[in-house]
């Protein structure tokens, strides 16, 4: 994975500064047998939240989800079945360099995955299963929203 000066939203950031912009990404909600829902705490800001990230030039949306789970992670996407697409304004942040953006986020439910699971990554602090009535206290709204999301899927798409 490049670092963020080498990534196409740090390029990007090279040559417009500030000025706030569209971040295309792939979250991944990856479910173990038991149900729980894994979860990565973060290196930059140690919040607990699923495997997401931005596309790369050259990169499909698909692909986006499988190496971000992989970097995060340490797992494998074998099949993933895209559930929503988050592109409401309400979906703007900061990144921890102070850059404004509005999330477009692709969210997949992986079907299949295969490996290890490794706690600590490049990215991560720690990687873990949780139950999905036992969640970090401090984990995000936009992943509650998410869950929710999960269970309301029927197979079509969800708009937001």
């Amino acid at each position: 994975m490049p670092d963020y000066e080498q990534s196409y939203l740090g390029q990007l950031r090279k040559l417009i500064g500030k000025r706030k912009i569209f971040a295309i990404g792939a979250r991944a909600i990856v479910l173990d047998d038991a149900g729980r829902v894994l979860l990565v705490q973060r290196r930059d800001n140690q919040q607990w939240v699923m495997p997401a990230g931005s596309i790369e030039l050259e990169e499909s949306i698909f692909d986006t989800c499988k190496r971000e789970v992989w970097e995060e992670s340490g797992l494998t996407v074998e099949s993933a079945t895209l559930i929503a697409v988050y592109s409401d304004p309400r979906h703007s942040f900061v990144t921890s360099y102070g850059d404004p953006y509005q999330m477009m986020s692709f969210v997949f439910r992986v079907d299949a995955w295969s490996g290890e699971l490794q706690t600590e990554t490049d990215e991560t602090l720690n990687a873990r299963f949780f139950p999905l009535d036992a969640l970090p206290s401090d984990m995000p709204q936009v992943y509650h929203e998410t869950l929710d999301d999960l269970k309301q899927f029927k197979g079509n798409v969800i708009l937001k």
